[in-house]
């Protein structure tokens, strides 16, 4: 650590700064704006896979020398911690943090909120902490606001509407007025429509719709209508979410005839290029947003993770030497190494020569981390067996108020208990996730069809050996080959036939794939097992490697 408090001067104040020359290709100055980051297990203010998915842009953009800085929030309180009561359900916990690796830059700038003085406080991480481009932090939690204002950089997606609107500005405004003062961008990029604030404070700027849109990009997330966020324009006005601009300009600029203000559709119309994050997804938003007038080209950049901070070395090593003994061996260790932790937190021992399967991602209820009890029986009978015998995994944070979800953890909880070779974890953040990654044989992802963006945990557990099991949704028909790289669950009707229909077939084609495909080639055909192993990790990277994505969007900047 002496390296860092050594080096925390270095930052030139109030300047655009990067403590490595930007390569001539990636020149162009690039802001980077997102909600969440998932850097590194010290610094937790992410929920989920947009963080990581940040986090990995974040990690790349230093590896490939790009002249972009992010811009993001210092979630005094972070997401939450997850913890679990007396009786092992589910524990919301709200910690405070303090992170002694960020560094002062003089930087304050005001925004005003509900017409009221609000200070933004930027603060610096260099590159060299965790490899990654020059980042700023906002935080309004500082003695010059009111209690009130203080509040707004508590908490990550904050459940009070009027706060998550204060949060889209603070990121959006503030941001913008922070890039301002380290000398400007030529591209303002918002992952997700939670900064869109920024463009109307770009309007307010340069007082042209056609400026504004040459100079932001925008990723879209989410791949259904009902989940892109919406508020009465009235509110947003109010709120100062317009930079105060008057109500009648803003509807000429954003189209937005009616009360509520979508924030998705408006984005598409303030940008000059956006893209969905897989080839599915594309087709999705392009669909999705069809008719609407004033949009702007919907390309698609699939997602990717960071394969230097991901994939474990030795797995790698034995990869690229052709060395099955070895990376059979290390695999078996890293294992043990994650049932250190069931052991931990469940008192279980699992068994490192044990099939184990890992559902593993954010909780929420169209992901259905439950879908395998739709069939008890089938269930019953596989964690039963004693010849050829499974172990499985659950872990991921729910919403913190999303009871359902939190409902959906604690009846696997219970249902799995006592049975010993079943457990469910909690803390689900960096260092968890690496750990299951590198100690699953099966990674489980069941989201119902068309309802998964991308999804990227299967590709950092294919980046360590572990094989994917999965509805074909999201990032996994770009990669996946049945019994090849990968184990398919056969897609099915996911636009007429009623939920309960697709939750049915989908159990039951899961079932008949785990008990005649999977379970028997484990115990039965060990060199086959072997092979898909090798071909799994040898075909997601490069290009599920976040630096072709951070390439990618580069060339994105450029159109």
């Amino acid at each position: 650590m002496a390296k860092i408090y050594l080096n925390l001067n270095m930052k030139k104040n109030n300047e655009w700064y990067h403590e490595y020359e930007p390569a001539p290709e990636y020149s162009k100055r690039v802001a980077y704006f997102s909600m969440e980051f998932a850097i590194h297990q010290a610094l937790k203010i992410y929920s989920g896979g947009l963080g990581f998915l940040a986090g990995s842009h974040m990690r790349s953009g230093f590896e490939l020398k790009q002249n972009m800085v992010g811009i993001g929030m210092l979630w005094k309180y972070g997401y939450y911690d997850q913890e679990r009561h007396a009786n092992r359900t589910m524990e919301v916990r709200f910690q405070k943090k303090f992170y002694n690796f960020l560094q002062e830059t003089g930087i304050k700038v005001p925004v005003y909120i509900d017409r009221s003085l609000v200070y933004v406080k930027a603060l610096y991480l260099p590159s060299h902490v965790f490899n990654t481009v020059p980042m700023y932090f906002l935080t309004t939690d500082i003695p010059e606001n009111d209690y009130l204002a203080r509040t707004i950089t508590h908490r990550l997606y904050d459940p009070d509407p009027s706060a998550r609107i204060a949060q889209n500005i603070i990121l959006g405004v503030g941001g913008a007025k922070v890039v301002d003062a380290i000398g400007g961008a030529d591209i303002y990029h918002m992952n997700e429509g939670h900064a869109l604030p920024l463009a109307f404070h770009l309007y307010s700027k340069y007082h042209s719709l056609h400026e504004v849109q040459s100079k932001v990009v925008f990723t879209t997330h989410t791949p259904e209508k009902a989940g892109n966020e919406e508020h009465h324009i009235a509110m947003l006005e109010k709120m100062g979410f317009f930079s105060y601009l008057p109500i009648e300009q803003v509807r000429q600029i954003t189209g937005v005839k009616g009360d509520m203000f979508s924030h998705t559709l408006v984005a598409l119309r303030m940008a000059k290029i956006a893209n969905g994050v897989s080839k599915l997804h594309g087709e999705v938003s392009r669909e999705m947003w069809l008719g609407n007038e004033g949009i702007c080209e919907i390309s698609h950049i699939t997602n990717a993770q960071n394969q230097k901070y991901w994939q474990d070395f030795s797995i790698a090593k034995a990869i690229k030497e052709g060395n099955d003994e070895a990376l059979v061996r290390r695999k078996k260790q890293l294992k043990e190494y994650l049932f250190d932790d069931v052991a931990n937190q469940t008192g279980k021992l699992f068994d490192k020569d044990v099939l184990t399967i890992v559902w593993s991602r954010r909780f929420a209820e169209y992901k259905r981390a439950d879908l395998m009890f739709r069939d008890m029986d089938r269930f019953a009978a596989l964690i039963k067996s004693k010849d050829r015998p499974v172990q499985f995994i659950w872990a991921g944070k729910p919403y913190p108020l999303d009871t359902g979800a939190i409902n959906i953890f604690n009846n696997i909880m219970g249902t799995i208990e006592k049975v010993p070779n079943c457990a469910v974890l909690t803390g689900y953040e960096l260092h968890l996730s690496k750990m299951l990654k590198r100690g699953a044989d099966v990674w489980l992802n069941t989201p119902r069809i068309f309802r998964e963006a991308s999804g990227t945990s299967g590709m950092t557990a294919s980046m360590n050996a572990a094989i994917n099991f999965s509805i074909a949704d999201g990032w996994v028909p770009e990669f996946a080959e049945h019994g090849k790289n990968s184990f398919v669950i056969p897609p099915i009707d996911g636009k007429t036939l009623p939920i309960h229909e697709q939750d049915r077939l989908d159990c039951k084609n899961m079932y008949d794939i785990l008990e005649n495909e999977i379970i028997p080639m484990y115990y039965e055909q060990p060199d086959k097992w072997l092979a898909m192993m090798k071909e799994n990790v040898k075909n997601i990277t490069p290009f599920f490697g976040s630096n072709r994505m951070a390439d990618e969007y580069y060339k994105l900047y450029s159109k």
